[in-house]
């Protein structure tokens, strides 16, 4: 099968509105994490949340565009242009018969949930006369910010979404790799965003004891594998990589940030919303990504974990890890302790986090963890506090949706022939 690697990236997140701005930040320790401006939260137990700050769509799309499209679509507009512009690709210039050859695989859990909201509350809110908007349906289905991709930039290569929770976008990714390698495609546009930070998303999160109401230390409330998390933080934004064959990169003189090898999915199997304590979907999604790409478990050198601070599902994703990887002492860290978890995205703006690794030789650490969950597995090389500078080659990155959907990525420094 053809090799594929990742040529371009993008990023809108709360931590920064740019690659090098969010991962300056990634690895300076900071969290993105502060009170909620969207809404009035006087009602709700959880009044904070990891906003994007300072996002100006119109650098992106004329004015008059912004109407059509949700805060959704709009950050992955925003992700998927700065990373097709990294790659170097132009597409205004390629002929249209090597346009058929590139395609967009988009991720989102929600869709345009604030759009869907927003509609409701003005019917309700009338005379109950249907005034809704002739746009409400495309600004707010899943599948649109990945049409608006490949419409925006003339692509006509395979094109759709991939819905699977929080696992969302690592799984658009790992498809987007198997459709080059395939020969399907030559270029793929990957990713996702996530946009629900609303009165309902977080109501809804509430009722279910998911996020955390630490409203006195928002910064300080994703708190990765700490005895005293209390659920986890909401995100939202966007991240985008280029995937390409590699020979088509090459031929290009493209640069290349890295090599995807390896991506493994599988179930839970077990609950609407919770994870199996022994960490059963986790470990067979690993296994299947390393089996993917033909290594064993000692050549990971770090793990970016799912943990978004929530009881059960911090121990179950180590529980599972454990299985695999036994006494080796891969380094684990949980960036959702700065970014929030974004949910459909989250997966996305962790290749990113990934990627950045293998490129620069540095681990991020977990901020806000000062007590060791005494559940947790002993052995385990958790990266606490500041960033670990070191060599890395091999990267892997989980992701867990409700539903008990898993995927696993794989990512590896790449080496020319």
């Amino acid at each position: 099968m053809k090799r594929v690697v990742v040529t371009g990236l993008g990023a809108i997140t709360p931590l920064g509105n740019t690659v090098s701005e969010f991962w300056k930040n990634i690895v300076a320790g900071k969290s993105g994490t502060a009170a909620i401006t969207k809404f009035d939260t006087a009602k709700f137990k959880t009044n904070f949340a990891a906003e994007v700050k300072d996002f100006d769509i119109e650098a992106y799309i004329d004015k008059k565009e912004v109407k059509k499209y949700d805060l959704y679509t709009q950050y992955a507009i925003a992700a998927s242009d700065q990373a097709i512009q990294d790659s170097g690709l132009n597409f205004e210039t390629m002929p249209e018969t090597e346009r058929y050859e590139v395609g967009v695989i988009w991720a989102s859990g929600n869709g345009g949930i604030s759009t869907f909201e927003q509609q409701l509350k003005e019917y309700h809110l009338g005379d109950g006369t249907p005034r809704f908007s002739p746009y409400f349906i495309p600004k707010m289905i899943v599948d649109i910010a990945a049409g608006v991709i490949s419409i925006r930039h003339k692509l006509h290569g395979p094109n759709y979404a991939t819905v699977s929770a929080c696992a969302s976008s690592n799984t658009a990714i790992i498809s987007a790799f198997d459709t080059i390698r395939l020969g399907k495609a030559n270029v793929m546009v990957a990713g996702g965003s996530e946009a629900a930070i609303t009165e309902s998303s977080v109501g809804g999160f509430n009722s279910a004891h998911a996020l955390s109401k630490r409203n006195d230390n928002p910064a300080g409330a994703s708190r990765p594998f700490d005895k005293d998390r209390d659920g986890f933080v909401i995100g939202e934004g966007a991240g985008a990589l280029i995937l390409e064959e590699l020979e088509h990169a090459k031929a290009r003189g493209a640069h290349i940030y890295a090599e995807i090898v390896g991506g493994g999915m599988a179930a839970d199997a077990y609950h609407l919303t919770g994870t199996p304590p022994d960490g059963l979907g986790a470990s067979l999604g690993i296994a299947k990504a390393l089996a993917d790409a033909g290594i064993g478990a000692e050549k990971i050198d770090y793990i970016n974990a799912h943990a978004t601070s929530t009881g059960l599902g911090d121990i179950g994703e180590l529980h599972g890890i454990k299985k695999i990887f036994k006494e080796l002492p891969v380094a684990i860290s949980a960036t959702k302790s700065m970014t929030g978890h974004l949910l459909g995205g989250a997966g996305a703006i962790e290749s990113v986090i990934s990627i950045m690794a293998i490129k620069d030789g540095i681990i991020p650490g977990t901020i806000n963890t000062e007590n060791i969950d005494p559940e947790i597995p002993a052995g385990l090389n958790l990266i606490i506090g500041k960033s670990v500078h070191q060599p890395v080659n091999y990267v892997l990155n989980n992701t867990f949706g409700f539903g008990g959907h898993t995927a696993t990525s794989i990512f590896k420094k790449y080496e020319a022939d």
